[in-house]
This record gives C-alpha cells, structure tokens and sequence, in this order.
C-alpha cells in the first residue's frame, strides 16, 4: 500500500521555489541599500558644498586685498573628516568702478555703478569625493554650482 504525502521531487520543487524568492528578496534589498546610501553621500556633498561657499564667503571677507596681493582667486576646502574636498574659483569681483580695490583686483574686477551691486563675487564651486577615503567605497560624486553672492 502507498502512503500519500510529499515526495522528494515535490520537497526539492519547493525548496528551490522558497531558495528563488529569497534570491529575489536579498537582490532587492541590496539595490536599495546601495540606492540610500549613494543618496545619504550626495546629499552630504550638497550640504559641504554649501559650507565651502560660507568658508570662501569668510576667506574673502578676511583677505587683504592690496597692490601687492591683489583679489583672492581661489580657495582649497577640506571636509572635517576629510570625505569631501571643495574646489572655489572666484571668477570675477563686482566692484565700484572708481574704488581703489577695483584696481587691486586687475582682470577679476568687472566695474558696476551702482552701490547695491558693490562687493559681489562671482564663485565656481567644486566638490568632489576624496577618493582615498576609505568610508566613500567607491562613490564617487562630483557636483559643481556657479553662485553669485556677497561677501
């Protein structure tokens, strides 16, 4: 007489039919891990790069400009735990054409004539990712912004 119940082909049916959805399942929540944590790191870049706009902001302010020093022209920003680096180009100062520090600032003075417009810089903003951080693992982000702002 034969007994009814499961037969090794229908417990090997099912268990490579539960072991491919468990497949499925761990795939997925690896995609989405990888998909936060690349989000988690761009918006980290995003709020530096606003930080090393405020850090260039101060470095100007602080700057001396004079005929023997000219304009600040650049400014190199590290992150605090050394993730990020920023990159600012200060492309062009609005200035009173008439001011003293117009002509201390030579090619990255553009004249305005205007008093609401005087002091204005024009910054390239370039934050990128240090690639020999080890917590990055491989992210690589680059993000530029061009900002006009006073100091």
């Amino acid at each position: 007489m034969m007994r009814r119940g499961f037969g090794l082909i229908q417990a090997l049916i099912v268990i490579i039919l539960v072991s491919g959805l468990l497949v499925v399942a761990m795939k997925y929540a690896t995609i989405t891990i990888k998909q936060t944590s690349d989000a988690y790191v761009k918006e980290s870049a995003e709020l530096f790069m606003k930080s090393a706009v405020e850090m260039s902001l101060l470095a100007i302010s602080g700057y001396e400009r004079n005929s023997t020093q000219g304009c600040l022209q650049e400014v190199h920003i590290t992150s605090a735990d050394d993730r990020f680096f920023a990159d600012v180009n200060i492309t062009k100062y609005y200035l009173l054409s008439g001011s003293q520090d117009c002509s201390d600032c030579g090619a990255l003075c553009q004249s305005v004539q205007t008093e609401d417009s005087h002091g204005m810089v024009l910054l390239n903003v370039h934050v990128q990712t240090n690639p020999h951080n080890t917590r990055n693992k491989n992210k690589t982000i680059s993000l530029y912004m061009r900002t006009l702002q006073r100091p």
